[in-house]
């Protein structure tokens, strides 16, 4: 599972049929913009669990359905900062 950022809608209106009418956002995955499938009803700026490979697929509503990345859950509470250490004071400081 991933913890990401959503970033925007994606739309695509020329589709394979077997990829219906789910909606698809791109999503931040620390510094990398990937596609996910929405299966939750998600919105920009929401931080959001994600699954892949085969999870994603069945996330999405079937074994067949061609994802590789799929939402399927909406954070409430999400500090990315939370646990990173502050950073040292600078060298030389005033006496």
């Amino acid at each position: 599972m991933l913890i990401c950022k959503v970033i925007k809608p994606l739309v695509s209106t020329n589709r394979i049929p077997d990829f219906e009418h789910k909606h698809l956002l791109v999503v931040l995955d620390g510094s990398t913009q990937k596609v996910a499938v929405d299966a939750v009803g998600c919105i920009p700026g929401d931080w959001v669990i994600c699954v892949g490979s085969s999870a994603a697929r069945e996330a999405a509503g079937s074994k067949s359905y061609p994802s590789d990345l799929t939402i399927v859950g909406i954070i409430d509470h999400w500090d990315p900062d939370a646990g990173k250490q502050a950073p040292p004071p600078p060298a030389g400081g005033s006496k």
